[in-house]
């Protein structure tokens, strides 16, 4: 499903070199499929936090912020963000320490010459989508 971008969001995208903007769109698809494959985490509303493209669940409020960027001081790679105040990094960290590049507790290094771990990619911003509603289950004891 192809979602339309803002003319604010797409100038961002822009900014960014070609290899860099394809990675990142590429993720941002990501992210909209996963809301489209779960209900519990509605639609997604794509603004800009932080002068980067950020992805929020106000419909539903099932999930944590995610942001994407990409930073000169690091050109080989692109990056999503997390609420550092989760466990979203730990939990990923645990699930997916052999896949992944991660750091600190705020965000997943995505090497841009390699092939996008899309199955792994896709688990971990569904977990980020649902965060809040995953927790409300766990704290109930539903999960």
């Amino acid at each position: 499903m192809k979602q339309t971008i803002s003319k604010d969001v797409k100038s961002v995208f822009d900014s960014f070199p070609t290899d860099a903007k394809e990675k990142l769109l590429k993720i941002r698809q990501l992210i909209f499929n996963a809301a489209a494959e779960d209900n519990a985490i509605g639609t997604v509303t794509e603004t800009l936090k932080w002068g980067e493209p950020a992805y929020l669940t106000d419909e539903t409020g099932s999930g944590s912020t995610i942001r994407l960027g990409y930073k000169d001081k690091t050109p080989d790679s692109v990056d999503i963000y997390f609420n550092c105040q989760t466990t979203l990094i730990k939990d990923i960290k645990q699930k997916y320490a052999d896949e992944l590049v991660c750091e600190n507790n705020r965000l997943i290094r995505i090497p841009i010459a390699e092939a996008l771990p899309t199955d792994t990619l896709s688990d971990c911003l569904t977990m980020a989508l649902k965060y809040h509603y995953n927790k409300k289950a766990r704290d109930s004891g539903l999960l």
